[in-house]
């Protein structure tokens, strides 16, 4: 190869060597440049990044913020829950609730008008035909002429009779108790038992005595107050301890006719039992009741297990068909079968009516439930098949809730459980649809507590609840709660 070919040849070479160390040169200004940017940018991203925290910082107590909200104003739009519409007893309602449940029922309204109806026979009061005392009213003088009508006809128009109060006072009575000396031996014969030494010379009899337990378990009163109604009214001052001791002597004299009614739910088809809360001696215990069409036992319990049952009643609770509510104590006992209150469930099914006025599965559920004891009181002495009305009943059951609030699922579980204590009472005449005949009998422990507070020892809340068995009993023969306190002493 020539020198010159070499020359030409060396020459691009340099050439391009050039071109690359300013290619290079190029290049890492635009690297540097570059980096600038992403420094820049870097920067810049980071920024945003802090902004985008902050703002998820605000988004999130924001959120916060309504869900708070959303909740303080579900409280008013989401239906209290009170004795009309749920399980909640009537001591537990705020004022507003109590107003509205004394105007407002379940019934739904026939279109008639309030008071009387077309054809009512009424009832008003009816004269004695013995009268205590008799007064004859005439005039003195003619109206016309001013003669004195003294010996003149007198001719009946019209009797009325007013009946009154005489003023309550208390009679004394004093008992001189004499030793009659015989003539012939000279023995010394007493009328009486020789008085115990330290016995009251001055005693209440059964009268005072029965007027002051019907007063604590009829009325409810609390000692205080049947203290002032003896004062003010008899004008009598009794102690407190007294009435606590009446009440004693009442519970030991009713031993017996306890044990009698408690023998004869013991041998009943068809029971009815509830419990509620009892304070007593600064501590929650319960009162149980277990009653029938014709007696009524109220019992004071340490807890709401089914062993309180188990050890009043035992077997004997196999050969009982129990009307209850949904307590799950019920159904661990080895009933016989079962009948859950029915009013009950429609309170409940009023509040999801109230709940969520759009849908129609609750509604159709309480028109399924008032049907069938409608159909019961239409017929009360019939034997119904229930199976149509559980077909019914398993067809609302199977409906698809979940675009429902979570109480209808809920209450649909509840139904499901006890499907087949629902419409026992149409089979069986003897089976009332409801608990209501149990749960009026135990809401006079309420009032009593609601007047008195608490019950201040194990033995006043038994004497109560054994006096109370009586006179719910006595009322189920028609009988008089007064004459049957009267008999205990």
């Amino acid at each position: 190869m020539a020198v010159s070919d070499i020359f030409c040849t060396f020459v691009p070479v340099n050439q391009k060597v050039t071109d690359i160390s300013e290619a290079l040169l190029t290049m890492t200004d635009e690297m540097r440049l570059m980096r600038e940017t992403i420094d820049s940018q870097h920067s810049d991203i980071c920024q945003l990044n802090r902004n985008i925290e902050r703002l998820n910082a605000e988004l999130r107590k924001r959120d916060k913020e309504i869900r708070e909200l959303k909740d303080k104003l579900a409280q008013y739009e989401t239906p209290d829950k009170n004795s009309g519409n749920s399980s909640t007893p009537p001591s537990k309602e705020n004022m507003k609730d109590e107003a509205i449940r004394r105007t407002k029922t379940l019934r739904k309204p026939t279109g008639r008008k309030p008071g009387g109806q077309k054809g009512h026979e009424g009832s008003t009061l009816k004269m004695t035909q013995t009268p205590d005392e008799t007064e004859d009213v005439s005039a003195n003088y003619c109206t016309k002429c001013g003669a004195s009508l003294e010996d003149c006809e007198r001719i009946l128009d019209y009797v009325t009779q007013v009946v009154s109060i005489p003023d309550l006072k208390p009679i004394v009575k004093e008992i001189r108790h004499y030793i009659t000396v015989c003539k012939q031996c000279g023995e010394r014969v007493q009328s009486h038992a020789p008085r115990k030494r330290g016995s009251n010379a001055v005693v209440y009899d059964a009268s005072v005595k029965s007027l002051a337990v019907y007063l604590s378990v009829v009325m409810f009163l609390p000692y205080g107050r049947i203290e002032n109604f003896f004062k003010e009214v008899l004008d009598l001052e009794i102690s407190q301890g007294s009435f606590v001791n009446w009440v004693g002597e009442a519970k030991k004299n009713a031993a017996p006719a306890i044990e009698k009614i408690k023998e004869c739910i013991m041998k009943s088809a068809v029971v009815g039992f509830d419990e509620s809360g009892l304070y007593c001696n600064k501590r929650l215990d319960w009162t149980w009741i277990a009653q029938t069409v014709y007696f009524t036992l109220l019992f004071h319990g340490n807890g709401r297990s089914h062993k309180e049952l188990e050890s009043r009643f035992g077997n004997s609770l196999e050969r009982m068909v129990a009307v209850t509510d949904r307590h799950s104590a019920y159904f661990t006992l080895n009933f016989l079968n079962h009948q859950v209150c029915v009013a009950h469930l429609l309170r409940e099914l009023q509040y999801l009516n109230e709940l969520d006025t759009e849908q129609q599965w609750s509604r159709n559920v309480e028109s399924l439930l008032q049907q069938a004891v409608h159909a019961r009181n239409e017929n009360p002495q019939a034997v119904i098949d229930k199976h149509p009305w559980l077909i019914k009943l398993d067809g609302l059951l199977t409906e698809n809730l979940e675009h429902m609030a979570e109480q209808f699922g809920q209450l649909r579980k509840g139904l499901i459980k006890c499907r087949d204590y629902i419409f026992n009472f149409l089979e069986n005449p003897a089976i009332p649809p409801d608990n209501n005949a149990s749960e009026r009998g135990i809401r006079k422990v309420k009032i009593k507590m609601k007047n008195s507070g608490t019950f201040r020892s194990d033995a006043g809340a038994d004497a109560f609840l054994d006096l109370l068995s009586i006179v719910e009993t006595t009322k189920k023969h028609n009988n008089s709660p007064y004459a049957a306190i009267r008999t205990l002493f």
